[in-house]
């Protein structure tokens, strides 16, 4: 079996192109010069860059004399972890029966997400275990990271030991505390974010807190910047076990942070007070003129203990740091014309400064997907489109002009813009006297963007998903159907969805006046990493996308995907299994850190 990399469909190993899609199984573009590689070779003949796909290879015990697979090709190593070429990366692995070693990595995985390299392969031979794991050579490793980073808030650094103390508490029923002990185990993936390279399985003695201690005793060795007196404290509360649990751990980091946030708040306060100091402009301080809706929790809690339960949770603003994103619209294959149409409209500002990068950003993002006899279905969408980019083109006017405050309207205002793209759309169909099924109407799902606040708008049944790492893929809206209407009220989704008319709109723009659309509006924070995704219902059918969110959807959160390639690998998957439908979809990629910039 080959797994089309396009639509992810399944294929006979003796196809050369996808069923479904008609992508090639042998060759693939180089992602430098487009020229035709063939999947199994690791570099691009005509101009040398890597195109091949490389694991990294674990084998337990280590040492002596194998054998490996022909499938797998060794590339170096001379590192932590063997890495191998995989000759048959279409071709996915049946582990049947895994080996020991193996058996963590698939129960942690759905807990540990993005912090655990994902498996691909296992298999026992020779009294060994080889696991071909995901490649993270090219992860900084943390304490790389310190020793080249002058200057990184002292929270950070908390944050990340915060984090080693709940990873322990996962990995210790597992006897796999190692991995945290490991220097080289210990990378950042590309927001900087903690990961482990593998797992290491522990010694015939146990490892304690004492020795993450002495690790920490080392990461802060390769700092050069002033360092918190109390954390070398606690570490050496660690070492001589005075602190043994990790919840009195996480007590004392949340005291530290606690402390660090407030000494920083005494010398903002210092400095302002100082009369030799010039008059500049102030950045914000934590905790006291950041606004509530733009701050965040540094520190997740866990279960409440005895020590932690009266301390405050330390809380930083967010900022923006990229917002990415791509539109497109496909006819489908059994339709005549597409209704659909979207919208997007956004300003970006990037300001780059010795201490990183701000971005500032407003956008507006519409998708319609229209109704009606003959053309009048596109011609409502386009109308509404257009009716909607008008009114909030004048709002950022206003906001340039300093008429309003810059930041997002209010629910009323987001309605009375929708509710002039229906009069638009009504007053025609008023005019040419159209009733029943020949009245033209659309859907409406819209998305605004103020920076780190957004508010998602819709009429119908389009839709918007959110996707974070931590809370994985969430419907945002609820269709406006029958179905719904009637588990609103209460009744069965089986006998609601039961109904001939259970899909049949309860709202739509344009069929009807005012008094009988109302929208739904929601705000939300844009907090953490995330994806947005607005679709018609041409993709949304059939659960596709909470079907495929894996391999669809998950990829987008990271900065090295083209969010174009994959707006059209989701059309491509909605013409292989809904293609009875127009179909768009807008994807929007929103990526955010701490302000610690303050806080230096």
């Amino acid at each position: 079996m080959l797994v089309c990399p396009q639509c992810q469909f399944e294929n006979p190993e003796e196809h050369n192109f996808c069923q479904a899609c008609g992508t090639s199984l042998v060759e693939k573009p180089c992602p430098n010069c487009d020229a035709l590689v063939d999947w199994s070779t690791y570099e691009c003949p005509k101009c040398g860059a890597i195109t091949g796909t490389v694991r990294s290879l674990a084998v337990i015990p280590p040492g002596g004399t194998w054998q490996l697979e022909s499938r797998y090709q060794i590339l170096d190593a001379t590192q932590s972890l063997i890495q191998v070429l995989d000759r048959e990366p279409l071709k996915p692995a049946m582990i049947d029966v895994p080996p020991t070693s193996a058996v963590p990595y698939l129960e942690l995985e759905p807990y540990l997400h993005q912090i655990l390299p994902l498996l691909y392969n296992a298999w026992h031979e020779e009294e060994r275990d080889f696991l071909v794991l995901e490649a993270r050579s090219q992860f900084t490793q943390l304490a790389t990271f310190l020793k080249h980073n002058k200057q990184i808030p002292m929270l950070q650094i908390l944050h990340w030991f915060y984090e080693m103390v709940d990873l322990w508490e996962v990995l210790e029923p597992h006897h796999l505390t190692q991995s945290l002990l490991s220097l080289p185990n210990l990378r950042l993936d590309e927001d900087h974010l903690l990961c482990l390279e593998q797992l290491l399985p522990n010694s015939a003695t146990a490892p304690t807190l004492r020795n993450l201690g002495t690790i920490w005793q080392t990461l802060l060795a390769q700092l050069t910047q002033t360092q918190s007196a109390s954390l070398h404290f606690l570490i050496a509360d660690l070492c001589t076990e005075s602190v043994s649990t990790p919840d009195q751990l996480r007590s004392r980091l949340k005291a530290i942070a606690q402390e660090t946030q407030a000494d920083l708040i005494d010398s903002e306060i210092e400095i302002m007070s100082d009369p030799q100091v010039p008059d500049f402009p102030q950045a914000p301080i934590p905790n006291s003129e950041v606004p509530p809706e733009e701050i965040v929790t540094v520190f997740a809690d866990s279960e409440p203990d005895s020590e932690g339960d009266d301390m405050p949770t330390i809380v930083l603003p967010m900022l923006l740091f990229s917002l990415d994103d791509a539109g497109r619209t496909d006819i489908g294959r059994q339709r005549t014309h597409n209704e659909d149409c979207f919208g997007i409209d956004a300003i970006i500002d990037k300001v780059q400064s010795p201490t990183g990068r701000l971005v500032k950003a407003r956008g507006l993002y519409i998708l319609c997907d229209g109704m009606g006899g003959h053309a009048s279905g596109e011609v409502a969408s386009q109308m509404a489109l257009d009716s909607l980019r008008a009114f909030f083109r004048q709002y950022w006017r206003e906001i340039d002009a300093g008429k309003i405050p810059a930041k997002l309207p209010a629910a009323d205002v987001i309605r009375d813009a929708i509710q002039q793209a229906n009069k638009a759309i009504y007053n025609v169909n008023q005019e040419g006297l159209k009733s029943g099924s020949g009245r033209m109407g659309t859907t409406l799902v819209m998305l605004l963007v103020q920076d780190t606040e957004a508010a998602v708008a819709h009429v119908g049944d389009s839709r918007m998903y959110r996707y974070t790492r931590k809370l994985g893929l969430q419907q945002v809206t609820l269709d406006h159907e029958v179905g719904q209407r009637e588990i609103l009220r209460g009744v069965e989704p089986e006998i609601a969805y039961g109904r001939p008319d259970a899909y049949q709109l309860t709202q739509a723009l344009g069929p009807r006046d005012e008094y009988f659309v109302n929208p739904d509006v929601q705000f939300f924070e844009i907090n953490e990493d995330m994806v947005l995704i607005l679709a018609s219902d041409g993709l949304t059918d059939n659960d596709l996308l909470e079907t495929y969110w894996q391999s669809h959807i998950d990829p987008m959160l990271s900065s090295q995907t083209n969010l174009d390639q994959s707006v059209a690998n989701l059309i491509e998957l909605a013409n292989q299994y809904n293609g009875h439908d127009n179909i768009t979809a807008i994807a929007v990629r929103a990526k955010v850190r701490p302000n610690l910039d303050q806080l230096r």
